[in-house]
């Protein structure tokens, strides 16, 4: 009869995956949260760039945009490029975590960015 030894076999295995699959998913976060996105919105007008971690990094605006008497413009075409910005890291972020995790959707994990 054969002494079973600790960590090994299938049990073994499993925790050395999951042990895998949390390093790649550090690295994976440290790497989202430098990784930078961009969006624009009115034709170009404004340009806005955000990192993975939704700080904003650079904003553009083309000055023929801004009107002293329409803030309200500028300020809605700064709203749209900021929230698609964040909207493409957010996906980003989601899309390359289920490559690491198959698909499964581990607790804890949303707004991790």
């Amino acid at each position: 009869m054969k002494a079973r030894i600790p960590n090994q076999g299938a049990g073994g295995n499993m925790m050395k995956r999951i042990q895998e699959m949390q390093q790649n998913m550090q690295t994976l976060q440290e790497e989202l949260a430098v990784a930078e996105y961009s969006a624009s919105s009115g034709g170009g007008a404004v340009d806005v760039t955000v990192n993975g971690s939704h700080e904003v990094k650079k904003v553009t605006i083309k000055p023929e945009v801004v009107d002293p008497e329409d803030v309200e413009m500028l300020e809605d075409m700064l709203i749209a490029a900021l929230n698609e910005a964040m909207r493409k890291a957010d996906e980003t972020a989601e899309r390359e975590m289920g490559k690491i995790t198959g698909g499964i959707n581990i607790p804890g994990m949303n707004g991790m960015f």
